[in-house]
């Protein structure tokens, strides 16, 4: 799609006059459209077993799985597949996620809830350290953890060290499964036998499934595997629900992660989008942005060119959230430098990322 097709208003946040593209004909309303409980609708249906109608109802079951996991190994992408749509924004960068982002799915008679987390890592930043909060805090919420580790480089018989080391951050009253992901990079499937077999006799999991999330191979399985851990009780959350963040959220998620994807490695880690005004009143929907830059010389690489580089960034960014609201929206984004905003305790209250007690 063209940039001047894009439907948005792109500033710079220094008061020289924005640059305005031409909005395109409204879309046809999508048959996806969400009805106003459902935070999120699923673009295609999410991996469930047919219903037999015919059998025996059972009793319900319903409970948290925290996925868990260092930084990169595909727990984004593991939520999204089981979801059948993308709630959970993606990107070569690691520490894409920040934040702790449910993910619900239901088969037959169970609830799962599948809850996103920040890759645990070395934090160098008070961002950092709320993000392996987040993480830590889901591992205690959970009723089941899903341990994610990978194969995607040097496959190894042997636990990394890394993993042996948050895997003992773990409570140890509750069960942990280990999925190996990105099996698919194996050369040989043969060469999977020796790897499951040596992280079976590195911790007591309640048991191990190997999965390519990317080619959503295995998930049937991880949802079979976790059935029978979950408590017998009422479902948590509406059975039409696909998650527990709102609209709001996802919006903002979308044009950073439309960042993630366009900027180099410098600028990702420094970067923050706040919903300034969601106005759904309007044929179009006006949604106005600020996107929260560490440093004055990343700013020029969000805006691009007479503001091109945002453009693109807005395009993709209301492409997805078109998809996710069925309906055209008008998107205005400004750029503005807030220096060391991921150190100030203050400035991540505001843009969402909420203290946790340690």
């Amino acid at each position: 799609m063209r940039a001047e097709k894009a439907g948005i208003v792109v500033t710079s946040g220094t008061g020289a006059p924005p640059v305005t593209a031409k909005t395109p004909k409204p879309a046809p309303k999508s048959k996806l459209a969400p009805q106003p409980r459902k935070p999120v609708e699923p673009v295609a249906p999410p991996p469930v077993r047919v219903r037999d109608e015919n059998r025996e109802p059972q009793p319900r079951r319903a409970g948290k799985i925290g996925i868990l996991g260092r930084p990169n190994v595909g727990k984004s992408t593991l939520i999204n597949a089981l979801l059948g749509t993308r709630v959970a924004i993606t990107s070569h960068h690691p520490q894409t996620t920040r934040d702790r982002i449910a993910g619900i799915v239901v088969r037959d008679d169970t609830q799962f809830v599948f809850l996103d987390t920040p890759g645990i890592h070395q934090a160098r930043t008070k961002l950092g350290q709320r993000m392996n909060a987040f993480a830590r805090d889901v591992g205690v919420e959970a009723d089941v953890v899903l341990f994610v580790t990978d194969l995607a480089k040097d496959p190894t018989s042997e636990l990394r060290s890394i993993d042996a080391e948050l895997l003992s951050q773990l409570p140890t009253n509750k069960p942990v499964l280990l999925l190996i992901n990105k099996i698919d990079k194996l050369e040989r499937m043969d060469l999977l036998l020796p790897i499951l077999e040596g992280h079976a006799k590195a911790f007591p999991w309640a048991t191990i499934v190997p999965v390519s999330a990317y080619k959503k191979d295995g998930l049937d399985a991880i949802l079979s595997a976790i059935e029978n851990y979950l408590p017998q009780q009422d479902f948590l959350f509406p059975e039409d629900d696909i998650s527990d963040k709102p609209i709001r959220f996802f919006v903002a998620e979308f044009v950073r992660e439309a960042i993630l994807r366009r900027t180099r490695e410098e600028v990702p880690h420094g970067v923050a989008v706040t919903i300034d005004a969601f106005d759904e009143a309007p044929r179009v929907p006006r949604i106005d942005l600020t996107v929260h830059v560490d440093k004055d010389s990343h700013k020029p690489i969000i805006l691009g060119a007479r503001g091109t580089a945002l453009q693109v960034i807005g395009t993709r960014a209301r492409a997805r959230v078109e998809e996710l609201l069925g309906r055209q929206v008008h998107l205005q984004i400004h750029v503005r430098v807030t220096p060391g905003w991921y150190e100030n305790e203050a400035r991540l209250a505001e843009f969402g990322y909420t203290p946790t007690e340690d």
